[in-house]
């Protein structure tokens, strides 16, 4: 393959990686939001802790292919 073309690629599995992250992370923050809508009250801590956690790691793996600052932001304003 010619390095345009691998380039090319690397940018667009680069994208994919991102917004994948943006999926996952807004997934998870509607899962809080119904929770608490259900139930009246915030999801109980561990869950909170788990969804952190869950974050965190797509941040991690975002910053790999990324330098896009946005999602980070975004999440942070969630906490």
């Amino acid at each position: 393959m010619e390095s345009d073309t691998l380039e090319r690629i690397e940018a667009m599995l680069g994208d994919l990686v991102w917004l994948n992250a943006v999926i996952a992370t807004e997934l998870i923050q509607i899962t809080e939001n119904s929770s608490s809508i259900l139930r009246k009250e915030a999801p109980p801590e561990i869950c909170r802790e788990d969804h952190n956690a869950i974050r965190a790691e797509a941040l991690r793996i975002v910053g790999q292919y990324s330098q896009d600052a946005t999602l980070s932001r975004h999440l942070n304003r969630h906490q």
